[in-house]
């Protein structure tokens, strides 16, 4: 019950607040990797893997070492706070939607280029809402239930040790020449991570949308996408939805054709709401799970 109202309460003050506007740790600590890589860069596996333990370890040892602090739960608290991002998502993705509705183009693009590492300079308004909808049921899991998965497991260094992996992820997590091998460990440590909650999410998905067309999605083309977790959650995402994302994306001026994940028409401007409504649902879903779970146990621990 204990980790359920924490949960609650990080989910508010994010709601409430926002990202810190200013000195945000996960800032810091991309500065701090980046700093690392420039020191010991070459790339090979095995400075990859020194890499990621050089800045995993200290930060999640520090976290544990607070642990029997009188202020604990409220650090727990905060430090899942700083970890879940539900608020920025929303706040990002409606930026592209209210472009779209004005018929702005060029903010669409610059706007959703916040949000998605593909180039975005040409996409028309289909292909804003397509990217759109994708980042929004992608980092639902990133930025939002994959944190709350692992506070729940492992408490805050838990947490701590799942963001800190998702940003090096993200930093080096790309198979291009550059991190094709130094990258790997950090690529491979959030496959690891993101196993379990990854298809918790999409399973959440289902329940809040169209149960049998998303389960139907993520079983025939989960396992299509080129990320072994996000296909699941994007599929089940999107046939919950009702909507077909996926398709050809330019990264780097180099064309990728990506497996088609989901049901329907293409998304559009309305369906990033839909897509946030999604999430949205899927929080009730996480939060009245965890507090009927936390009522069992102590019902079962008192009989």
């Amino acid at each position: 019950m204990t980790s359920a109202l924490a949960v609650l309460a990080a989910l508010v003050i994010d709601a409430k607040l926002g990202e810190p506007r200013r000195f945000h740790p996960l800032v810091g600590f991309g500065r701090v990797a980046q700093a690392l890589e420039r020191r010991i860069y070459r790339d090979s596996i095995a400075r990859g893997a020194l890499a990621v333990l050089l800045l995993l370890l200290p930060f999640t040892l520090l976290v544990m070492l607070t642990r029997r602090l009188p202020w604990g739960v409220a650090l727990d608290v905060l430090l899942l706070y700083l970890a879940i991002g539900w608020n920025s998502l929303g706040h990002h993705a409606r930026q592209v939607r209210d472009a779209l509705a004005a018929r702005d183009l060029p903010r669409a693009r610059q706007r959703v280029g916040l949000m998605v590492s593909r180039d975005t300079a040409a996409l028309k308004h289909e292909g804003v809402a397509t990217a759109t909808v994708e980042s929004v049921l992608e980092n639902g899991n990133d930025a939002i239930f994959g944190a709350i998965f692992w506070f729940v497991v492992a408490g805050a260094p838990g947490v701590v040790l799942y963001r800190l992996a998702n940003t090096l992820d993200a930093m080096w997590g790309y198979r291009d020449k550059t991190y094709r091998n130094f990258g790997w460990a950090a690529a491979r440590l959030d496959d690891v991570l993101n196993f379990v909650p990854s298809r918790l999410t999409a399973l959440s998905y289902a329940i809040a949308g169209h149960f049998s067309r998303a389960l139907r999605c993520w079983r025939l083309q989960g396992a299509a996408w080129k990320s072994p977790n996000a296909g699941p959650v994007m599929a089940a995402g999107a046939g919950s939805m009702g909507v077909l994302i996926g398709g050809p994306a330019v990264y780097q001026g180099v064309t990728r054709m990506r497996s088609p994940l989901g049901e329907g028409p293409a998304p559009g401007a309305e369906d990033i709401d839909r897509a946030l409504g999604l999430v949205r649902r899927t929080i009730l879903i996480w939060l009245l799970g965890l507090f009927t779970g936390g009522w069992l146990v102590r019902t079962l621990a008192g009989s």
